[in-house]
């Protein structure tokens, strides 16, 4: 169990940074380093540019911007430690010309990223840039390409990239290798996007509004994953590497003995009764459960932030390493719909599971997707139908859990999986009892009548063929969230242990499995 790191909680820290949205960032590329990395575990990887340029007036700007940094380029890169495990970095240097690209500064990176992929590093990148250097025209702006290409090569490795994006990250840099981490941080504060304000002002002819291109507003948006000021950014890469480094355990063979789907009408829970109980206040949710089971556990930004309807974490489950997309049930009083905006991130973090070559699970705990004109302006049916065939196609193996609620479409867009693990007292409607009642009988009376019918109970969603595993609540899992809690990482762990076979058969497998959907067993 781990408490986890909660990058999602520094929001007053980011907020205060947010008013200084202009200053550049304050850390200069060396004392960021010294943030990062065990002391004296950096060792340099760069090598002298190539000879001076034959303008003049440029040549004296890189001699005062040398003078003045004490480096020889807008880019420092080499190899460091993080609690031991080695890490491959590259960090930009604002003073240096603002830190802008030209072409031995993009040589440099991509020998850095190539190195990186070689030796099989993880790779941190640390961008703050005005974008690519003015003085070398479009040359500098091509080499976006060619430091695109090696970030791009190092990922197809199944190599971890991340990146924390300083203020500012601007052009060519944001809108190529500054964005294309896995996993996407950036600084509180940070000015980050295509095209500076001033710029903007002077070809627009209007001033772009500040908060456009802050680093809160990118998060809330699901373009960044999360925004961390510099001092907790070295305990987030420990843990996120320590997640990523985990081995995990030997496959283990599916015990068909053990099927805790089985039970007598006598013993099953009563639909509308799981109903009432998986709306407690105090039942546990997705955030619970993971502090409660997680060995490792890094929390990122999700649309909404803290208080939203969706979570996302890496995670250590079971002696495994996974990724986790889930939705945090809330109280009827703080209700937040599940959004378009929340599917687009459970996409976002499926593909994340995908690059990083890790399992998905994802946990369904929903009173149902927003019912709204602006969910409808949005396309939210649109998300939920991306969300599946999404699901359905990922690469990597995905386990789903239904912890509570499932109502609806919002419900459905997390269950298409290889396993599928049910509380006890957790169901699946295609609308709260009290809707269907409201279609059938033009009123709510009978809502406790059409749950019964409809088969929406764990147990019968079981003989259906959705769900594999029933973990009981002893009575009820509000009432013993550690023990509860327990039983299913149990089942979670015992889970991802079988589902270590081949892709193409894992595939196949899946595709089969959602073909019998629905038939009786």
């Amino acid at each position: 169990m781990d408490e986890g790191v909660d990058v999602a909680a520094n929001e007053n820290t980011a907020r205060t940074a947010a008013s200084a949205l202009a200053a550049p960032t304050a850390l200069t590329a060396h004392q960021l380093v010294g943030l990062l990395v065990d002391p004296g575990s950096f060792h340099s990887w760069d090598e002298p540019p190539p000879g001076p340029p034959a303008d003049p007036e440029y040549r004296a700007s890189l001699d005062r911007a040398r003078e003045r940094t004490g480096l020889d380029e807008a880019v420092l890169t080499g190899l460091g430690l993080i609690d031991g495990r080695p890490v491959a970095l590259v960090v930009s240097e604002f003073g240096f010309l603002g830190g802008s690209i030209g072409v031995a500064t993009a040589e440099r990176i991509t020998r850095a990223v190539e190195r990186a992929t070689a030796e099989r590093l993880p790779l941190l990148a640390l961008p703050v840039s005005g974008g690519t250097r003015m003085q070398e025209g479009s040359a500098a702006f091509l080499c976006m390409l060619r430091i695109t290409a090696a970030v791009q090569t190092h990922r197809a490795a199944g190599l971890p990239y991340l990146t924390y994006l300083r203020n500012p990250t601007m052009g060519g840099v944001f809108a190529s290798w500054g964005t294309l981490g896995q996993l996407v941080l950036a600084e509180p504060g940070a000015r980050l996007g295509f095209l500076g304000p001033r710029v903007y002002e002077e070809l627009r002819g209007v001033e772009l509004p500040a908060d456009v291109q802050q680093a809160e507003t990118l998060a809330e948006h699901g373009l960044v994953d999360a925004v961390v000021p510099p001092q907790d950014l070295r305990e987030l890469v420990r843990r996120t590497l320590a997640v990523l480094g985990t081995t995990p355990p030997p496959a283990e063979a599916p015990d068909d003995a053990e099927s805790p789907t089985e039970g007598t009408d006598d013993t099953r829970p009563d639909a509308w009764d799981s109903v009432l109980r998986t709306r407690r206040p105090d039942r546990p949710g997705t955030r619970e459960l993971l502090r409660r089971t997680a060995e490792e556990l890094v929390l990122l930004d999700a649309p909404g932030g803290r208080g939203g309807a969706l979570v996302r974490a890496l995670a250590v489950l079971g002696g495994r390493p996974v990724v986790v997309v889930g939705q945090q049930r809330q109280s009827p009083e703080h209700e937040r719909p599940f959004t378009a905006a929340d599917l687009r991130a459970v996409r976002r973090t499926a593909l994340l599971a995908e690059q990083l070559g890790l399992p998905l699970v994802t946990v369904v705990d929903t009173a149902g997707a927003e019912l709204s004109a602006q969910a409808e302006r949005e396309g939210i049916a649109v998300e939920i139908a991306h969300c599946l065939t999404t699901l359905l196609a990922l690469r990597t193996p995905v386990l789903a859990v239904l912890l509570g609620q499932g109502s609806g479409g919002g419900a459905l867009a997390l269950l298409p999986a290889d396993r599928v693990i049910a509380a006890g007292h957790s169901w699946l409607a295609p609308l709260p009892p009290e809707g269907a009642s409201a279609i059938v009988h033009r009123d709510g009376a009978h809502a406790a009548e059409l749950a019964r019918a409809q088969g929406i109970g764990a147990h019968r969603l079981a003989e259906v063929g959705l769900v594999d595993e029933v973990v009981p609540e002893l009575p009820d899992a509000a009432e013993e969230p550690e023990a509860f809690c327990a039983r299913l990482g149990q089942a979670i762990g015992r889970t991802l242990g079988a589902l270590a076979a081949p892709e193409a058969d894992r595939l196949a497998a899946r595709a089969a499995r959602h073909r019998r959907l629905g038939d009786s067993r």
